[in-house]
């Protein structure tokens, strides 16, 4: 099945469609049908990702344990792997009867091999693994 997606340029198109040839040159696409005074726009700033040098175990940059988002984000990516079929990385719990519950589990036991990488607004990042948390 072929979807065809409605945009200014195709809306143009099917407006210019026997007006001539005046008519089937398009204009630059607005961002906002507000007026100009009305919209601010920022300079574009262009920054390269660094790494921060690890100094051992230590978190250098944010907090020494995991966000709550962060924890969120990393029990829901696992919770969906499990309900797939992925293998659990621990011995699961007696109350853990769902893959969240076996997710969450492993995210307490620092059972999951991956990395988080915290970016500051300047380009710098850190990729700091999980069992580098409290």
């Amino acid at each position: 099945m072929v979807v065809k997606r409605f945009t200014k340029k195709t809306a143009a198109k099917k407006t210019a469609k026997g007006k001539g040839k005046e008519a089937a040159e398009e204009e630059p696409a607005k961002k906002s049908d507000r007026p100009a005074d009305e919209v601010v726009t920022y300079a574009e700033t262009e920054f390269e990702l660094r790494e921060v040098p690890a100094q051992g175990n230590k978190v250098l940059i944010g907090l020494p344990w995991l966000t709550r988002f962060e924890r969120a984000r990393i029990t829901g990516a696992r919770a969906l792997q499990l309900s797939l079929g992925a293998p659990p990385l621990i011995a699961p719990p007696k109350e853990a009867n769902t893959s969240i519950l076996l997710a969450m589990a492993e995210v307490e036991e620092k059972a999951l091999p991956i990395s988080i990488r915290r970016v500051l607004p300047n380009g710098l990042y850190q990729d700091i693994p999980i069992d580098w948390m409290r």
